[in-house]
Order: structure tokens, then C-alpha cells, then sequence
């Protein structure tokens, strides 16, 4: 385990993480400390903790919205690739008539060309 020392309004705290996660852990938690920021400055002094869970709040309607737009996303995912399936399928079918309709014509050719052409 690896510790990381972070400051959020103003204040140190010491974090454990991963070995390899203490960059990511010390953004988070200036993106965190900018969500306080943030608060503090729309509210004013309001208390640590009822600036923490505001912040948490918001952080987590943020999380719910890109929630909400990843399913949109897989959903339209989805619906694209059975389009593209079901375009696929029938460029199959049409190329499947035409080449029996190339292979009608080959043969009808062949049958006006043998009846034309002299025998000897």
C-alpha cells in the first residue's frame, strides 16, 4: 500500500491507495477540493461536513448523468449494430440475386450463341 498526502479545503489528509494510484488519487482529490471550493464560494462558511456532502451530492448527480448518457450510448450502440446486421444480411440476399440473375443471362447466352454460330 503507498500513501498520498492530499489537501482539500485547506486541510492535509493522508490517503492510502495502490501502489501505481497515487497520481490518480492525488487529481481526484483536487477535483474534489475544486468541488468545495466551489460550494464555499456560492455558500459561504456553512460547516466541513455539510460542504462535504453537498459536494458528494453533486459529484454524484454528475456520476448519475453520465450514467444515464452511457446507457443512451449503449443502447444506440445497439441499435446501430443491428442495422448494420440487418444491412448486411440483405446486401448478402441482393448479391445472391444478382449473381443467379448474371448466371440466368450467362446461360441464355450461351444458348442464343450456340444456336447462331455455324456448324460444320
Amino acid at each position: 500500500m503507498a500513501t498520498v498526502m492530499v489537501n482539500i479545503d485547506g486541510k492535509t489528509y493522508r490517503m492510502a491507495c495502490d501502489k501505481g494510484q497515487e497520481e490518480h488519487l492525488a487529481g481526484l482529490a483536487g477535483r474534489f477540493d475544486h468541488y468545495i471550493g466551489h460550494l464555499k464560494s456560492s455558500f459561504g462558511e456553512i460547516g466541513d461536513h455539510r460542504l462535504s456532502v453537498m459536494a458528494g451530492i453533486m459529484v454524484m448527480d454528475e456520476m448519475s448523468e453520465m450514467e444515464r448518457r452511457f446507457a443512451a450510448l449503449e443502447e444506440e450502440i445497439k441499435i446501430l449494430r443491428q442495422e448494420r446486421d440487418t444491412r448486411s444480411t440483405a446486401s448478402t440476399e441482393h448479391e445472391k440475386s444478382l449473381a443467379a440473375t448474371l448466371e440466368n443471362i450467362t446461360q441464355r447466352l450461351i444458348v442464343m450463341a450456340s444456336r447462331i454460330t455455324p456448324k460444320s
